[in-house]
């Protein structure tokens, strides 16, 4: 009987955001980890000019983990992409509803009637134009609203450079009333526009209202490299839970990354990630994060950014995590208490920031 052969790259991709992956290949981690088998560590945005990159979005490439946006990686699960999710965040990245200055708009209650801005990118899968969605919804939802009591207004976003640049754009020119934004340049573009904040997603109190392409967060592999080496995946997640458990005693370490991560300068960093993100980096499959999860994919199936239903119970194989965590010592429960509201400007790690 002969044993599969190893791969000789693992490769990463993780959105620019707060993740265990970030943390662990700024940290030099990830290559370390591998590097006495021979195996080369590698990040899909770091790749030669050749490279696949779309593979961030169809997780197409056998030996690819991916830590990044819901709305891609069940784009890809829908389509038939022989994934699996192995691990969940819930991170707060700063979520906000912004109008114009002077605007009468300033409750979730008040974008009824309203002109939403949704902004149309010409890509396979428009995550932009899926968040945009899922953010007026759940400001609406939680006013006892939906989508049908607004006005949705396609943006052309083509052309124009910078987040919600088109977006913005249009709500200087009174062409739509509301537009929404998240993280960490969503703060510092909010105040070059001169935008005001009208709704704070963050401070809604139910979670499934705060569901989006960020939260829940997966972390996925593909099924080949799951089924050809799992021990070469439950090492690779062990690296990971070191990595959230350092981030948890370095704060401004872990600010530092962010703004790298983002691109976002320490104001940005500071407005969009709550005091206490540098503590909520280990991917779990807890109950909680699976509903909301499967709430997510209903939803994206319903506005048809999926090609099928995707069953999230069924894409999940929780035993990598499992054996990972017996290779740190950490308690092997997936409980996890349902994410909760925050101020949402909160300061991660600078105090001195000025927040919008």
């Amino acid at each position: 009987m002969t044993s599969a052969p190893v791969p000789d790259t693992l490769w990463f991709t993780r959105c620019p955001v707060p993740t265990a992956t970030g943390i662990a290949a700024d940290r030099g981690w990830l290559a370390e980890a591998f590097a006495p088998d021979g195996i080369a560590v590698r990040s899909l945005q770091d790749a030669e000019p050749g490279a696949d990159r779309s593979a961030h979005y169809t997780h197409a490439l056998p030996g690819l983990f991916r830590e990044g946006g819901n709305v891609p990686a069940l784009w890809a699960r829908s389509r038939g992409e022989r994934t699996r999710l192995i691990g969940l965040t819930w991170i707060e990245e700063r979520q906000a509803v912004l109008v114009a200055p002077g605007s009468p708009v300033r409750s979730a209650d008040d974008l009824r009637g309203r002109r939403l801005a949704l902004p149309r990118h010409r890509i396979a899968i428009d995550f932009w134009r899926a968040m945009a969605l899922r953010g007026f919804e759940g400001a609406l939802a939680s006013a006892g609203h939906g989508l049908p009591d607004a006005v949705l207004v396609d943006v052309d976003a083509e052309g124009h450079h910078g987040q919600w640049a088109a977006e913005l754009a249009a709500l200087r020119r009174g062409e739509v009333d509301a537009v929404y934004v998240k993280g960490a340049l969503a703060v510092e573009a909010a105040r070059r526009a001169g935008a005001e904040v009208a709704v704070e997603l963050d401070q809604l109190p139910d979670p499934a209202h705060r569901v989006n392409n960020g939260t829940p967060r997966p972390l996925t592999v593909h099924q080949d490299l799951l089924d050809r080496s799992p021990e070469l995946v439950d090492r690779f997640l062990a690296v990971l839970l070191r990595a959230a458990d350092w981030a948890a005693g370095e704060p401004d370490e872990v600010a530092r990354i962010l703004g790298a991560e983002t691109g976002a300068g320490p104001e940005g960093v500071a407005g969009a990630y709550r005091g206490g993100t540098h503590r909520t980096l280990h991917p779990d499959l807890s109950a909680t994060r699976l509903d909301l999860l499967a709430r997510q994919s209903a939803a994206l199936r319903a506005h048809g950014f999926l090609a099928g239903a995707v069953d999230v119970r069924d894409w999940a194989d929780p035993e990598p995590l499992r054996r990972a965590r017996l290779l740190v010592g950490a308690p092997a429960s997936d409980a996890a208490p349902a994410p909760a509201a925050g101020s949402g400007s909160g300061s991660f790690s600078a105090p001195q920031a000025k927040h919008p």
